[in-house]
């Protein structure tokens, strides 16, 4: 079913996301001015939105919760499991259909992700 396929495109939009964080530089390249944000800033602003967007769900997760793997997990399991239910439930998650949230999620995640790949100070960049 297509709500089924795009839970499993979000899903696999986090599994590269948590890959590219895991391997890029805690600095990122500044910009043409010097500023932007760093490793650590870029996953917690991208964290901290979707547990914001997830209240739409009714998933409540605590402050802080999601900057531990397990935590983050566990929040993207309860997610997981609002957007099933609620979709079970022809619900939308408050004005949002659940599509919609989802591709949002998705796109989110990855433009993040991207993101820090296009910043990463780990190894130079080949030609």
């Amino acid at each position: 079913e297509e709500s089924e396929r795009e839970r499993t495109l979000m899903q696999a939009c986090w599994a590269f996301f948590d890959d590219v964080r895991s391997r890029v530089s805690a600095e990122m390249q500044k910009g043409p001015r010097g500023g932007g944000r760093d490793r650590d800033q870029i996953v917690r602003h991208t964290i901290g939105t979707e547990q914001d967007w997830a209240k739409g769900l009714g998933v409540l997760t605590p402050e802080g919760a999601m900057l531990t793997n397990e935590g983050l997990r566990a929040h993207r399991d309860a997610y997981c499991e609002a957007i099933r239910r609620f979709h079970s439930e022809g619900k939308m998650a408050r004005t949002w259909p659940l599509r919609y949230l989802m591709r949002h999620t998705a796109y989110h995640t990855l433009d993040h992700a991207w993101e820090m790949e296009d910043k990463d100070l780990t190894t130079a960049k080949g030609a």
